[in-house]
């Protein structure tokens, strides 16, 4: 019997973070956290979340936070 196990990337979602300041540039209202959830899956259907990859990115200067780097009000926003 041959079993087809491996690993996916989910789909991403994305949520403008309103109000919230880039601790980089100050610019407010410019962050944008990508979700993207990593799923084991058994024959191409999704079993396991493993983890999920949480980034936000400035559109004004496009720097990059991971979600070790956010700051207490990223956070504070993300969770409502």
């Amino acid at each position: 019997m041959i079993l087809f196990f491996g690993t996916r990337p989910g789909k991403k979602e994305t949520k403008v973070l309103q109000n919230v300041t880039c601790p980089y540039c100050q610019q407010t209202g410019t962050l944008t956290v990508v979700s993207q959830p990593n799923y084991a899956h058994l024959f191409w259907i999704p079993v396991i979340t493993l983890n999920n990859a949480q980034y936000a990115e400035c559109s004004h200067c496009k720097r990059v936070f991971y979600k070790e780097e956010f700051t207490p009000e990223m956070q504070r926003a993300l969770s409502n």
